[in-house]
């Protein structure tokens, strides 16, 4: 799927804007799971940041599309089962935010208007430097620790509690005269100089060094044996609280100077400011000290003081808008451009990365940056408007890197001055460097608009491609299987011993089998033991009964994320429904195609690709026989007994006055009924508020019972409130 980026919002037709956001949902949540569940972003702060600012315009500009699992809607990821889940007293939400002087006045500006009041500068803010590390949030009960959390989805988090334990700056227990339930919020970091200290010592061990102090953070905090966390010096400051059984100040400073009093670390440069003028300065005085603080920084924090006007401003749906991150511009650098290399990922998209001289950019040692794509490379935009004043990049070129947050480096620009002579326009490969199949830029039959991406046609023949799609396959959220990583993937895939290879799915679960008859014994080999072979098999094993929702996202299916998966498997309950639903929607019209478009969530876009990948032989061919190893679950039911809607399709349309969508969407789940975002003829009933429109149209075509909302909460014996 392509983005729609270079059509601005207001020229959207609603099919382009679906598309849209089924793009923006997908690269969001891919984002997402990179960055708080893998701890390891792919684009910058920046990237990510425009592409939420995307999707909340789009949908401005099409309240009706906004489905219910929203990127708007979203905090964080889904917390790693690995550690226990910790449900939140109250959630922790993220913040908006804002990148110039102006967005901050029209922030503060925002604040007086909400409240009705004239912007006097009576009102106060506090403003504080904006760690780059793993928010927590620490429990206690009579002013002992009971509990420590990540984020998580803002929801639900992961409990750390034994490795928060071993942070020496987080008390262990409160001084007396403490709440009696007291919840501590803040960043979990670590300091630039134990970074630096922890690498020299593994480079003189000889292992491999870390990337970055704020993912090697995150990982030392999600050891599974404490002693590791303990060994790794971790930090902490506080500057927020969760669920409190009375409050001991009333003041967002006041709250900080309790934490302070309680023996937590607070940060040294917060201060409390009402001007404009004087939260700007504050904002740069930080910004002159960033390179010389012994912990990262990306912005700069400011929130309302007053603690009952922070109430009275309430949130949105994801935020507070008494809040908001001013973050720091990206950081640059100059370096030469040595080499460009082509990757070749999972959905056979060819990916340019140049190969840099070394240069520090923000305290980190840069060799690769990203460049995007073809046109990227030639100075063009998404729909071919001149980039870099039309300046192509070549291998030999000066080029500026700039770095903003911990993620790959990008190249923005180049120094003309500086071209050799010998530099020569850069020629994008037509055929896929790995297995030299054809590489083509799709067309998009609706928009007429060609991909940015280069793709390699060779699907599973591609060596890349499969590899990549092994390596999605056993990955932490679809098979998981224990032991069964990047490095085993690439043994067993290029091994010529036919006893051990493994080149598709199924092959994995049939590797037991061969090995019994096999003369060569994989115990026998180097990396491997008896042992470590009869754990392997037994994790193999273990996985042999799973989950719908992650076998449908092992498939690997362009565009099927994790939600979109769980979708699939809450509409369709079994694997054998879902399969022959698809194969039955392959000619995209009929009652199988308009089901499948009526799931909320599942756009025209993701209904193309899955039917597509069940439309190819050799996908179908891969399942089957990985059907003979393992069984997908059913998806579970919500356990509901004498409900009026158990079993039953809800379309909600138009405004809902007595409760959001998706408080009535979740209502209708928990009451075993099924939510979708398009009438059908599997529709059972439509509940329609004020300004319903085509959708109440339809219904009425077809029969289908319709109802306002009250009449919907008599039905469900709620009362909305």
């Amino acid at each position: 799927m392509q983005s729609l980026s270079q059509i601005p919002v207001e020229h959207l037709s609603p099919e382009e804007a679906a598309a849209e956001l089924a793009f923006l949902a997908t690269e969001i949540a891919r984002h997402d799971a990179l960055y708080h569940g893998k701890d390891q972003p792919e684009i910058s702060d920046a990237d990510y940041d425009a592409l939420k600012r995307r999707n909340e315009a789009v949908e401005r500009q099409f309240p009706d599309l906004v489905s219910a699992d929203s990127p708007s809607r979203r905090v964080g990821a889904a917390p790693l089962p690995t550690f226990a889940p910790v449900t939140h007293a109250r959630p922790m939400l993220s913040l908006d935010n804002t990148f110039s002087d102006e967005d901050v006045a029209d922030f503060i500006a925002s604040v007086y208007r909400y409240l009705g009041r004239l912007p006097d500068d009576s009102i106060a803010f506090t403003a504080e430097p904006k760690i780059d590390g793993l928010s927590m949030s620490i429990r206690y009960e009579n002013g002992r620790l009971v509990n420590g959390a990540t984020r998580g989805d803002g929801t639900t988090g992961e409990n750390v509690t034994a490795n928060i334990l071993t942070i020496s700056e987080i008390p262990k227990t409160l001084p007396a005269g403490v709440p009696e339930v007291v919840e501590v919020r803040g960043e979990v970091y670590m300091a630039k100089s134990d970074f630096q200290a922890l690498n020299a010592q593994m480079e003189a061990e000889g292992k491999q060094t870390y990337v970055n102090p704020r993912n090697t953070a995150a990982g030392s905090l999600r050891q599974l044996d404490a002693k590791v966390t303990a060994a790794r010096k971790l930090r902490f400051f506080a500057y927020a609280w969760g669920e409190m059984s009375a409050m001991p100040a009333d003041t967002q400073h006041g709250m900080i100077e309790c934490f302070r009093a309680w023996g937590f670390p607070v940060n040294p440069l917060t201060r409390r400011l009402s001007r404009v003028e004087d939260v700007l300065g504050h904002y740069r005085e930080i910004g002159l000290k960033r390179p010389d603080l012994d912990y990262d920084i990306d912005g700069v924090v400011y929130k309302v003081d007053d603690l009952e006007l922070q109430r009275r401003l309430g949130f949105r749906s994801r935020s507070p808008r008494w809040a908001t991150a001013h973050k720091f511009p990206a950081e640059q650098a100059v370096t030469r451009l040595t080499h460009i290399d082509i990757q070749v990922g999972r959905t056979g998209a060819l990916t340019p990365v140049a190969r840099l001289e070394p240069v520090t950019v923000g305290g980190v040692v840069v060799e690769n940056a990203t460049l995007h794509n073809e046109d990227y490379i030639r100075g063009l935009g998404n729909s071919g408007e001149p980039i870099r004043e039309g300046r192509d990049i070549r291998i030999g070129d000066m080029v500026i890197v700039q770095r903003a947050g911990d993620v790959i480096p990008q190249i923005v620009d180049i120094i003309p001055e500086k071209r050799p002579n010998e530099a020569v326009p850069y020629e994008f490969p037509r055929t896929c460097p790995v297995c030299g199949s054809h590489a083509v830029r799709e067309v998009n039959e609706k928009t007429g608009k060609v991909d940015a991406v280069r793709r390699c046609t060779g699907g599973f023949v591609c060596r890349a491609q499969a590899v990549e799609h092994l390596k999605h396959f056993v990955s932490r959220n679809a098979f998981d299987i224990e032991g069964f990583g990047t490095k085993q993937v690439d043994f067993f895939f290029e091994t010529d011993d036919p006893s051990i290879q493994i080149r598709t799915a199924p092959d994995i679960f049939t590797l037991e089998r061969r090995q019994q008859t096999a003369l060569a014994k994989l115990e026998n080999r180097e990396g491997f033991g008896r042992t470590s072979v009869r754990k392997l098999f037994e994790a193999i094993n273990s996985r042999r009964s799973i989950a719908l929702n992650r076998f449908i996202f092992a498939l690997g299916i362009r565009h099927v994320g994790e939600t979109t998966a769980k979708l699939l498997a809450r509409a369709y309950g079994t694997y054998q429904s879902f399969a022959e639903a698809m194969e039955a929607a392959a000619p995209q019209h009929g009652d199988a195609w308009n089901e499948l478009n009526a799931v909320e969530g599942i756009g025209e876009v993701v209904a193309t690709s899955i039917v597509e990948f069940y439309k190819e032989p050799r996908n179908r061919d891969v399942i089957s026989r990985l059907l003979q190893e393992v069984r997908p679950e059913a998806a579970e039911k919500p356990q509901v007994s004498g409900s009026p809607v158990v079993g039953k399709t809800v379309v909600f349309t138009g405004s809902l006055e007595r409760m959001s969508r998706d408080e009535a969407k979740a209502r209708a789940e928990s009451l075993g009924a099924k939510v979708a975002g398009s009438v059908s003829k599997k529709t059972d009933i439509v509940v329609a508020g004020p300004g319903a429109g085509s959708k109440l149209d339809k219904a009425r075509e077809l029969g289908i019972q319709t109802m306002d909302e009250d009449e919907w909460l008599a039905l469900i014996g709620g009362d909305g409130a």
